[in-house]
C-alpha cells in the first residue's frame, strides 16, 4: 500500500483526494485493479478495519487519464459531492498536450455528441438524435512548441470522453489517444493496451468541502504531473516551473 499512500493529496474523516495514476480504472469489477479497490484496501489497512470499507465515487476519470480524483468516506459526503458535480458548481482544470497548433489561443468548443452503441467511444451528433448530449469546453493555450500545443481545458459539461473527442474532431488529438486518432506514442510501455496513458491530466479541482468544520468551504486540490510527462516539460521550456508544481 506504499504506492497508494503516494497518491494521496488530501485525507480527512470525510473525503480522500488522490492523484490517480494513468492507465488505472477509477472503478472496475472485483478482481480487476482500480482506484476504488486500491484506496479501499489502503483505508482498511491504515485504520485496521475488520469489516467492509465504504468509499463513494462521485466522479470518474477515464482509465488512460491521470490527475485529481475526489472520493467520499461517508454516504452523506458522497451525496453532497455528487450534488455539486450534478449542479456543475465544481471547477475543473485539465492539462493536455495535443498534436498541431491550436488557434485561436483562447476559445470555446461546442458540440453535440452521443455514445456509440456497443462501443466505449463517442461520436458527433445532431440535436434531437437519440442519446445526443450538449458538450461545451473552454480552453486556453499555455504554450506552443513545434507541432504541439499545451492546453488548459475548463469543461462546462461532463460528458463521456468530452475533452478527448472535441480535441480530435478539430484535428488536434491528445498525444497517445489512439482511440481518437492519435498516431503519437505517449507514456510508459505496457504489456496490456488497457493500461496505456494519454497526455491528459486532471490538474486542478475546486469544490465545497461536504462535511465537518470545513463544511461549505471552497477547497482547491492540485495534482503534480506524472513523471512520464518529463519529456514534454523539456519540450515546453516557456512553461518553466509551472509544470513541476
Amino acid at each position: 500500500m506504499e504506492g497508494v499512500a503516494g497518491w494521496i493529496l488530501h485525507e480527512d474523516r470525510h473525503i480522500v483526494v488522490v492523484n490517480k495514476p494513468g492507465g488505472l480504472a477509477t472503478q472496475a469489477p472485483p478482481g480487476i485493479p482500480s482506484v476504488e479497490g486500491e484506496v479501499k484496501e489502503y483505508l482498511r489497512q491504515k485504520y485496521n478495519k475488520l469489516g467492509g470499507v465504504y468509499l463513494g465515487v462521485p466522479q470518474r476519470l477515464d482509465r488512460p487519464v491521470s490527475g485529481v480524483l475526489v472520493l467520499a468516506r461517508q454516504t452523506k459526503a458522497a451525496r453532497r459531492l455528487h450534488e455539486q458535480f450534478q449542479q456543475r458548481t465544481v471547477e475543473k482544470e485539465y492539462w493536455a498536450v495535443v498534436s498541431g497548433r491550436v488557434e485561436p489561443a483562447e476559445g470555446s468548443w461546442q458540440d453535440w455528441l452521443r455514445k456509440v452503441p456497443e462501443a466505449a467511444r463517442v461520436e458527433r451528433s445532431q440535436p434531437g438524435d437519440t442519446g445526443s448530449k450538449w458538450a461545451e469546453t473552454r480552453y486556453r493555450v499555455l504554450a506552443w512548441e513545434a507541432e504541439l500545443t499545451w492546453l488548459a481545458f475548463y469543461p462546462q459539461t461532463g460528458r463521456m470522453h468530452q475533452l478527448r473527442a472535441q480535441a480530435a474532431w478539430r484535428g488536434h488529438p491528445i498525444l497517445g489517444d489512439t482511440l481518437y486518432g492519435s498516431t503519437c506514442r505517449f507514456g510508459p510501455e505496457v504489456a496490456d493496451s488497457r493500461g496505456r496513458c494519454i497526455a491528459l491530466h486532471a490538474r486542478r479541482l475546486t469544490l465545497r468541502h461536504p462535511l465537518h468544520g470545513e463544511f461549505g468551504q471552497r477547497c482547491t486540490f492540485i495534482a503534480p504531473l506524472p513523471g512520464y510527462w518529463d519529456l514534454l516539460n523539456e519540450l515546453f521550456p516557456s512553461l518553466g516551473e509551472a509544470t513541476t508544481l
